[in-house]
């Protein structure tokens, strides 16, 4: 926003007050306080004049020191205006007297403050009395520049446009005559008064400019219309929903019988917030407003989380956190699966994995979990074993995640050589049926060196459990996991040696186990 769209803004923040039956109350002499403050906030070119002035070599020659005394006595800013006159007077002598009735008047002008409005009117008309006075009896005729100074503590129109290039905006000359003609102005009068000021600040230019439309239906208390105006002038939506919040907050559109306001909030709120997720930076701040919109705000988040691009990880998580702290648990899924999408493109298994149990997808986490067994056939070991050796209770999610963590668990107990356990939890996983079928040959392989040890592993029974999937296995015909080349370079009478070693294995293991609980029964 420009310059000249935050002086309006802070006039409109400056208005709201209080409200009372349709009208807002400001006490005598309050406005004009606020516009003021507002006024010399926003108005720059006079701190420029300053800087000009006092940091030339000779201010009090400077042929703009007296354009300063006037600019800050348009402002009301009188102890600066004071002190320039100070300097003067104590450096020419003869001026030195008018100075001083100059000085006098200004430190004279009353100013609002714990009197009645009667005692203020009363001191302020003395005050313009006074000031006439001096005017007429001619004062300060023999100085153009202190009579100037004079008119416009007077409100003179004619002068204060000649001092137009000073103030630079309608509304700024609207300020300083309301200063010295009419100080107790009340909203109810100052439309009549801006409509006036506009007229006669740009004469002949009947195409007002928006922001002069902004102000004007500020002036008048029209609220729907200033912010159709603002909505008119800026290229975004960050002013409007903001002013239209502030103004729902402070229950002005409930004090107007408005009955748009709170809809309107909330649009606009909507409009800000989704162009806030086009940006790809700013798009968290939009959450935020979608959450403060009760009736459309949720359904608005849920589309645009929906919509966002994960162009990485982190963004991901982001916007992963955002959904489950609002239970959005579609959106949960649809990211986590987008992600282990992305993941499986890459050949990343392990992030797949974690994905997609964190989507819950069962689907998905038993697709990925026989990716995990391909490469284990193709590769001899497993990847990602961190991941695989906590997935804890989520491998309950699918019975072939299951299979990926209790087969992992096999391992460990065979490589720390709890054999015994190992063993069982072997046979377990093949008569359960969870394992894959054309897996069953790999754990009847890996059960081969569990056959060969000197000591038995299997009992007879559990020996008899392994002949039977084995011979379920051959009669089915299924070849184990393999990749496409592999399988072109294997013939199957590499297979029929596997199954007569696993046949002549389980034949021997199964007479020892015999022979050892017979002679323990004995």
């Amino acid at each position: 926003m420009n310059s000249h769209g935050r002086d309006e803004s802070l006039l409109l923040s400056n208005l709201p007050a209080r409200v009372n039956n349709l009208n807002f109350t400001f006490a005598a002499g309050s406005l004009l306080v606020l516009l003021l403050d507002w006024i010399r906030f926003h108005s720059s070119e006079i701190d420029n004049i300053a800087e000009e002035v006092l940091q030339s070599e000779s201010p009090l020659q400077h042929e703009r020191f007296w354009d300063l005394i006037t600019a800050y006595v348009l402002q009301a800013r009188m102890d600066e205006a004071r002190q320039l006159l100070a300097k003067e007077a104590a450096v020419t002598t003869s001026t030195r007297s008018m100075c001083r009735v100059l000085d006098d008047l200004l430190k004279k002008m009353p100013t609002f403050g714990s009197q009645t409005l009667t005692e203020f009117e009363l001191k302020w008309q003395h005050w313009r009395e006074e000031c006439e006075r001096h005017l007429q009896c001619g004062t300060f005729s023999s100085s153009p520049q202190m009579e100037t100074i004079c008119k416009v503590l007077l409100g003179a129109e004619d002068t204060l446009l000649e001092k137009k290039d000073l103030m630079g905006t309608w509304y700024h000359f609207l300020v300083s005559q309301l200063l010295y003609t009419h100080p107790t102005v009340t909203l109810a009068e100052i439309h009549s008064y801006a409509q006036s000021c506009l007229d006669i600040f740009s004469p002949g230019d009947s195409s007002s400019e928006p922001l002069d439309n902004v102000l004007l239906a500020a002036f008048e208390l029209d609220i729907h219309q200033v912010i159709k105006e603002f909505s008119i002038v800026t290229n975004n939506w960050w002013f409007v929903a903001h002013l239209t919040d502030l103004l729902d907050h402070c229950q002005l559109f409930q004090s107007h019988n408005l009955y748009f306001g709170s809809n309107m909030r909330e649009h606009l709120l909507l409009e800000y917030a989704s162009g806030l997720f086009s940006h790809h930076s700013l798009w968290q701040l939009g959450v935020d407003y979608f959450d403060h919109c009760p009736e459309l705000g949720r359904v608005y988040l849920e589309l645009h989380m929906e919509r966002i691009p994960l162009s990485t990880e982190k963004k991901a998580l982001k916007a992963l956190r955002i959904c489950e702290q609002r239970q959005m648990t579609e959106q949960v899924r649809s990211i986590c699966k987008t992600m282990a999408m992305q993941a499986m493109r890459n050949r990343r298994l392990g992030s797949a994995l974690s994905w997609s149990i964190r989507a819950k997808d069962a689907g998905f986490a038993t697709l990925i979990s026989d990716r995990f067994l391909k490469d284990y056939c193709e590769r001899g070991r497993f990847s990602d074993l961190d991941l695989i050796d906590n997935l804890g209770p989520a491998m309950l999610l699918s019975d072939r995640l299951t299979f990926l963590g209790k087969y992992r668990e096999f391992h460990k107990m065979y490589n720390d050589q709890q054999f015994e356990e190992a063993a069982r939890l072997l046979l377990s996983l093949m008569t359960a049926r969870i394992a894959p079928c054309t897996f069953w040959l790999t754990l009847l392989l890996d059960a081969l060196p569990l056959l060969e040890q000197q000591q038995v592993i299997f009992s007879a029974e559990q020996t008899y459990q392994l002949m039977s999937c084995l011979e379920e296995r051959t009669a089915a015909k299924l070849e184990p996991i393999q990749s496409e080349e592999s399988r072109k370079s294997q013939d199957s009478s590499i297979e029929n040696t596997k199954v007569e070693m696993l046949r002549l294995a389980l034949a021997r293991n199964l007479s020892r186990a015999i022979v050892k609980e017979g002679t323990v029964q004995v």
